[in-house]
């Protein structure tokens, strides 16, 4: 099993930044050039209003944030769309001159506690965000009737693929069911869906959640989060990116006690630099604390 070196918590909440009073939530990560990396995350306000900001780590030093965002880059959508009540960076993907962040837009829920869905924002070159529509990409459809959230997109040959989380039920008011399923697209803007499943639950998971995908040269890998009682790590493998077996041994990232993620762990981007990998996370609370990171021992 892959023994790892914890750093703690790495991107904290400042409340000294309105739009970052609390929570560092969902990393994502951006390459800028070398070893700097643009650790995207969501941070909420007074009112816990989630917004889009980020913090520039160079991975020789994965401990040290460098700078960061003084304003968001995202906040949430105008009056009455999916995302009036909070964004969350999901994925950043690069497409010529275009920087595409696929969000999570959340909204508060009636007959249940939240409605959550997939957003797209384009930034040109080095300019601001900017919603590629207010409507969500990532909606409700015949085959996901539920919520439909936390995009990954990548790039294979001339295709997009995206694993997302689609939800299966609501067990009730508070507890959605939701497992990682499939979508493909031509220009990663328009997305068709036919309810393909590439991870589902085993016995005992109640909730997969934010698949995290990249190609480690000789297949596929996924890490992503599930949930029982507690989320904890999970990855799995793929030759062609459709159909995945689980590696029941896991990752071997597991909770510590007394730490910042002593009873759950989620939210993961995995980063290979000079031989090994670095693993920016959430711990306990959803990332209410900040991220962690972990260095591949």
């Amino acid at each position: 099993m892959t023994e790892w070196r914890k750093l703690g918590l790495v991107v904290k909440p400042d409340p000294s930044l309105w739009w970052n009073r609390t929570h560092a939530m969902l990393p994502t990560p951006f390459h800028i050039e070398g070893s700097l990396w643009r650790i995207y995350f969501a941070g909420r306000n007074d009112a816990n209003q989630s917004h889009v900001g980020w913090a520039l780590i160079d991975l020789d030093d994965p401990a040290t944030v460098i700078e960061r965002a003084s304003e968001p880059v995202l906040t949430p959508g105008r009056l009455g769309c999916f995302d009036d009540n909070g964004v969350l960076p999901s994925c950043l993907i690069r497409d010529g001159d275009e920087t595409l962040m696929y969000f999570i837009g959340f909204k508060p829920g009636g007959t249940t506690r939240m409605d959550l869905y997939g957003g797209l924002a384009i930034a040109k070159g080095d300019g601001p965000f900017k919603r590629w529509s207010e409507a969500p990409i990532l909606e409700r459809n015949r085959v996901n009737p539920f919520i439909n959230t936390a995009p990954w997109v990548v790039r294979d040959g001339d295709n997009w693929r995206m694993y997302y989380v689609a939800g299966t039920e609501w067990v009730h008011r508070d507890l959605p069911r939701y497992n990682i399923q499939i979508a493909t697209s031509q220009d990663g803007r328009n997305w068709q869906r036919d309810g393909r499943v590439a991870i589902d639950f085993v016995p005992g998971e109640n909730a997969l959640a934010r698949p995290y995908v990249y190609h480690d040269g000789t297949r596929w890998v996924m890490w992503f989060a599930s949930k029982g009682e507690a989320y904890r790590a999970r990855i799995a493998w793929s030759d062609d990116g459709l159909t995945w077996t689980r590696d029941e041994a896991g990752p071997g990232l597991e909770p510590t006690p007394g730490g910042p993620d002593s009873d759950m762990l989620e939210y993961f981007v995995v980063l290979p630099h000079k031989g090994r990998r670095v693993v920016f996370y959430n711990g306990d609370g959803y990332g209410e604390h900040g991220i962690c990171a972990a260095v591949e021992a």
